[in-house]
């Protein structure tokens, strides 16, 4: 394990000849989702369909195009520049129900909570040892679970597929779904409870999972969420891999290497005459934390244009490489629970020593790694000056998310923590420090979202669900 996920899926096929009998077809194909039960019972299948679920849990991230980019692309991290409406909709903060980008990135959550379950089922029957492998499905589904709330409408279903008949699930508000996380979360700590490195590694990454999941259910429980993480080294981190033959890294292939998103600034358009209230200045600020620049031609004078042929490009190449491992959680995340908890118990003090400790010492954000073109060094931001308490309640909330909006840039945190701002916090959707307003660079204004919508598909196929509750934070 060391503290990361490896998952390989080989997919294996095999042709044969036949007579001339009319009744034999020459060719069978064979639908590839389609697989016999009774080929899965045994101890490898049960460690095949493990493996499975984990290369979902990280297509379902950071190795595909998933609510990682696109909820960045709903709040203020990334901006579109492809050719895609699908995008331009979504950064438009205007989805609409039939986007098959969102539909494909709410399915990839699904089938790993559907892979978990199964795995889970397989590996207690023939394969309980080591039970760090068992721990590691429950959290699995929990990290499913946590993004599902974090980033789509209240209304989320929750069916399983996993038995003879399948259940449909109805629809859950956020919170209940966060609730269903927390206890996915428990089930692996308390699986995960051995000192051997996996088991270790699980039980610290299903705490800051746990912690994360607690805090979407309200602010009544970061007392709780800081005491889960307690104790978690600020080093810890539970990555997900990249390759060059078995996935890129998609924030760094679709961004860098595709040049369909570009880093989202308070100031847009090529020109930068378009102000854009809210929005975090993750170019503008030159914070090393996102070291944000624009892309220039090979000549080293042109500044490189999108995919959409016009924007130029904005990238943060020197963050991740194309087959840089991403922290699904980091012990940094402990911290800012921490000082979340610390805010909410009126102890600013605290908050702020937190907040400062991280920034006094060299912390590694991505390790070195390979790319086609040589080696990736890694990120590790510098020293950076310690901050000065506001002094309001106001000014702190606003440092605290500011700070974890450069912290965790990227990672899947930045939608749910601006809704946690205005379902906990009391600002308004179109306040300050919340969703983009304004105009938008492409043209026309930025929508009412607030999240990603469960998308029709799920009407047709799912007889429980007839869409969202609201699309309320």
């Amino acid at each position: 394990m060391q503290g990361r996920v490896r998952a390989t899926i080989v997919l294996a096929a095999a042709a044969a000849f036949v007579g001339c009998d009319p009744k034999t077809p020459l060719l069978e194909a064979v639908d590839p989702d389609i697989i016999d039960p009774s080929s899965v019972e045994s101890a490898a299948g049960a460690v095949a369909v493990r493996n499975g679920a984990l290369a979902r849990l990280r297509a379902a991230t950071a190795d595909d195009e998933s609510t990682w980019l696109f909820g960045g692309l709903l709040v203020d991290e990334w901006a579109t520049s492809s050719t895609f409406v699908q995008n331009d909709e979504t950064d438009q903060r205007q989805t609409k129900l039939d986007n098959a980008t969102v539909q494909g990135e709410l399915r990839a959550l699904y089938r790993v909570r559907t892979s978990a379950n199964q795995a889970i089922a397989l590996l207690n029957k023939y394969r309980p040892q080591p039970v760090s492998d068992v721990a590691e499905m429950y959290f699995a589904r929990g990290f499913a679970e946590l993004q599902l709330a974090s980033d789509f409408c209240n209304g989320i279903p929750l069916t399983d597929g996993t038995g003879q008949e399948i259940v449909y699930g109805a629809p859950l508000t956020v919170k209940e779904v966060f609730t269903v996380a927390v206890a996915s979360f428990d089930s692996a700590i308390t699986i995960a409870n051995g000192t051997d490195n996996a088991s270790v590694t699980i039980n610290r990454a299903a705490r800051i999972g746990k912690a994360r999941a607690l805090l979407g259910i309200g602010l009544d429980k970061a007392a709780d969420a800081a005491a889960a993480v307690a104790g978690i080294p600020t080093t810890f981190r539970y990555d997900v891999t990249a390759s060059l033959t078995g996935g890129n890294n998609i924030l760094w292939s679709q961004p860098a290497g595709s040049n369909r998103y570009t880093v989202s600034d308070s100031l847009q358009g090529n020109n930068r005459s378009i102000l854009v209230k809210n929005a975090t200045p993750f170019l503008s600020a030159k914070d090393p934390r996102v070291p944000a620049h624009y892309k220039i031609a090979s000549n080293g004078k042109d500044t490189v244009k999108s995919q959409d042929g016009n924007t130029y490009v904005i990238q943060v190449d020197s963050l991740w490489g194309q087959t840089s491992a991403v922290a699904l959680v980091h012990g940094l995340d402990a911290r800012l629970i921490e000082a979340e908890a610390a805010l909410k118990a009126g102890n600013a003090a605290q908050m702020m020593t937190i907040l400062n400790a991280l920034r006094a010492s060299p912390l590694q954000i991505t390790a070195p790694s390979p790319t086609a073109s040589g080696t990736h060094p890694g990120w590790t931001t510098p020293v950076m000056a310690a901050l000065t308490d506001p002094g309001t309640q106001d000014g702190r909330v606003r440092l605290l998310f500011r700070e974890k909006a450069f912290w965790q840039f990227g990672r899947g945190h930045r939608l749910g923590d601006l809704r946690r701002l205005i379902r906990d916090y009391g600002r308004a959707a179109d306040g300050s420090d919340t969703f983009p307003i304004g105009t938008h660079y492409k043209g026309g204004t930025f929508g009412p979202d607030l999240n990603l919508p469960v998308t029709s598909d799920e009407q047709v196929g799912n007889p429980s669900f007839s869409g969202c509750l609201d699309r309320k934070a």
